[in-house]
């Protein structure tokens, strides 16, 4: 018996049941369509918003899936440069962020386009500009060959690796890869979103590149996600409800490496995942119009460039508690300044002192901000 689906004498003749999915399918397109009906409705600085900060999730939190923490200022920039914003200070952004940016944005703004070679060759070059992964050369613009042994799927840190499974042997690429872009440019009645898991699921399995298969694999369902919604913006990240679900991921992909060509458990696991993405869309959504009011409320107000960056940071969540010592490292000033450019925030009303928990005082948004 085969090991891997690749080796089955039907692949890749995926199937599933329609009638276990179309319930679930048809109620996440409803919920897909009202979703991006509202964002349509909300004018277009709140969707430019919205988009923005859903496409510096897509990035990051796809290279957090592979273990690579990007800088999340670089991320802002590299899209706000691209999408023409003004977002102040614009950081300097490595060329590897830079790459990773281009790639979501060709699959999403361009999604209309034919996936070819020579465009997943471009994708590919652009995210290891360098020809290294880390410290590891490798093989960049090409398909992978093996020349260090099969291509394994791993997860977690380096000397504590879990492998998931291995891909086809590298001398089967051309023609996999063949088969996989013919089916990718031509409609064959199957719903898009459904095409979106599936484009992942078999781009994943066969692993055609020595590294970044897994971005380019999410880049991929992302294009086809436009594709079903015929917008190039995209408002809600499927990659950052993977990374929540990161070890689910995993365990998802290596099962159905080992199973049969019915993905029906993989669709519905699929559509589950989506679907959580939307709700997080939705908070995402109510956080753009938290911003939005806030802007309005403090249109006078005089705050010091300080306190309009932190603030700003606020606005678009903040990772952990806001300190004093936090706001210097953040804003590059002293202890004592921070602590000044705080007060002043709590003595008009736009910060409160948390409730006190630890050792460092924090401070919040207040509920009226």
């Amino acid at each position: 018996m085969s090991e891997y689906i690749y080796d089955l004498p039907d692949w890749p003749r995926f199937r599933w049941s329609q009638e276990a999915l179309s319930q679930r399918l048809a109620a996440l397109r409803h919920k897909q369509g009202r979703l991006i009906g509202r964002m349509e409705s909300i004018g277009f600085r709140l969707r430019e918003e919205a988009e923005f900060r859903t496409l510096t999730l897509e990035v990051l939190k796809s290279s957090e899936i592979e273990g690579e923490v990007l800088d999340k200022e670089q991320v802002r920039s590299s899209i706000a440069r691209r999408l023409g914003m003004d977002i102040g200070a614009l950081a300097p952004a490595d060329r590897n962020v830079e790459g990773v940016v281009e790639m979501v944005l060709d699959a999403t703004r361009n999604y209309e386009k034919p996936l070819t070679r020579e465009r997943l060759f471009g994708w590919h070059a652009s995210m290891f500009p360098t020809g290294y992964s880390g410290m590891r050369k490798i093989k960049v613009g090409s398909w992978r060959d093996d020349a260090e042994g099969p291509m394994e799927v791993v997860s977690g840190p380096v000397g504590h690796e879990r492998v998931h499974f291995a891909g086809p042997p590298a001398d089967r690429l051309e023609r996999e890869m063949t088969a996989f872009i013919d089916w990718f440019n031509n409609d064959d009645g199957t719903d898009p979103v459904l095409r979106a898991c599936i484009a992942h699921l078999w781009f994943v399995t066969i692993h055609p590149f020595e590294d970044g298969n897994g971005r380019i694999a999410r880049a991929i369902a992302d294009m086809t996600l436009a594709r079903s919604e015929r917008s190039p913006q995209r408002f809600y990240s499927m990659s950052a409800q993977m990374r929540r679900e990161r070890n689910a991921y995993y365990a998802g992909l290596e099962e159905t490496q080992k199973g049969t060509l019915d993905i029906t458990a993989r669709l519905e696991g699929f559509l589950e995942c989506l679907d959580r993405a939307f709700d997080e869309a939705e908070r995402t959504l109510a956080s753009v119009f938290r911003k939005a009011r806030f802007r309005e409320s403090y249109a006078g107000v005089s705050f010091n460039d300080r306190q309009r960056a932190i603030l700003d940071k606020l606005l678009d969540g903040i990772e952990g508690k806001l300190t004093s010592s936090k706001w210097a490292k953040l804003a590059k000033c002293s202890q004592d300044t921070a602590l000044r450019d705080i007060l002043d925030l709590v003595d008009r009303g736009v910060l409160t002192k948390d409730a006190a928990g630890g050792r460092s005082t924090s401070y919040s948004l207040s509920e009226t901000a």
